[in-house]
């Protein structure tokens, strides 16, 4: 593999064109409810995309039951799935046989990904419920339903399909930092309970998702953007392969241009979008989702550009391709 090919598996992207993703050889598809509603024409774009490629996508989505729940778009037999809330008051067989029957699903229609469970704690630091409580996504406020969400983990496993935790160190804020800058005032203790969460499933959940929020009380910037933030994701499983967020979301691209406010989607600054790519590779990110699909081959370029400046980030391409690679082989998507 050449080094632009290996940087290419660090990409996931929202699936519009198939021949886009073909081009540019990229590694991994963010797939959501729009995709599910045309589920042949999707399938379709799937297939033609592998059978062009020598190293098969990642197809991920977001399932986590309730609210956030894609399956519901392409069926209604799926509109009712239950949420982290509800799943977390179940005995283990019943979690065991939902999570199941909902990776049968997904392999169906050509998921292999499933980004959940959410391990953000049910309160946040003043005690009160937190914003993904109030949503029914989180599992909990300490690793009491670990067991319970390995049932889960293991259901989707079973079928083909890993889960990835999130977000790490654990999203107490109640901003989205899709929409808007995302800051949390959390103190450091608590955001370590928050992490044991993670540290707990460590070894079940192969992937994590970095959160985009600032925790203000260790970093002056979002979590994912942090090395040392980074650095703790994957302390007690050395080969966790550690996804960010969308890299459009508000809250990382006003961080990279120092604004509160930024400019349209087209107009955002090229110099900005290098320092945000430049940053979130910096910090020691495998996969780099990003839900402006033609922003890839700009994600691309700019890791070429700084692999020929600066041996460090051919070394950082290689790590991360050698993980993605080695989840691929053990998911059964490359050839023995």
């Amino acid at each position: 593999m050449t080094l632009r090919q290996k940087a290419g598996q660090m990409i996931m992207v929202y699936l519009t064109s198939s021949q886009f993703v073909i081009e540019n050889e990229i590694g991994g598809l963010l797939i959501t409810g729009n995709h599910l509603r045309e589920v042949q024409d999707y399938k379709r774009k799937v297939d033609e995309i592998n059978s062009n490629l020598k190293i098969p996508v990642f197809t991920a989505t977001d399932q986590e039951g309730g609210a956030v729940n894609r399956l519901g778009s392409y069926s209604d037999y799926w509109r009712n799935t239950p949420s982290a809330r509800d799943m977390r008051n179940m005995d283990t067989a019943k979690i065991h046989t939902i999570a199941s029957k909902i990776g049968r699903a997904l392999k169906e229609i050509k998921i292999n990904m499933n980004l959940a469970p959410v391990l953000d704690p049910s309160k946040d630091y003043s005690e009160k419920n937190s914003f993904m409580e109030e949503t029914r996504r989180s599992w909990g406020r300490d690793t009491t339903n670990a067991y319970k969400i390995r049932k889960f983990v293991k259901g989707m496993r079973e079928n083909g399909i890993v889960c990835v935790a999130k977000h790490f160190p654990g999203y107490d804020s109640w901003t989205n930092s899709d929409h808007q800058i995302a800051i949390s005032a959390t103190p450091s203790d608590k955001i370590q309970k928050n992490i044991d969460f993670f540290k707990t499933l460590s070894r079940d959940i192969p992937v994590t998702m970095m959160s985009s929020v600032q925790f203000l009380r260790i970093s002056n910037r979002p979590a994912v953007f942090d090395k040392n933030i980074v650095k703790m994701a994957r302390h007690y499983a050395p080969n966790m392969i550690l996804l960010t967020d969308d890299l459009w979301g508000t809250s990382l691209r006003a961080w990279a241009s120092g604004k509160t406010q930024i400019p349209p989607r087209k107009k955002y600054p090229n110099k900005d979008f290098k320092r945000l790519i430049t940053t979130v590779i910096d910090a020691g990110n495998d996969i780099l989702m990003i839900s402006y699909t033609s922003k890839a081959k700009d994600m691309l370029d700019i890791m070429m550009e700084l692999s020929e400046k600066n041996s460090k980030y051919k070394r950082r391409i290689e790590e991360s391709a050698a993980r993605i690679l080695k989840l691929k082989y053990r998911m059964g998507l490359l050839k023995k």
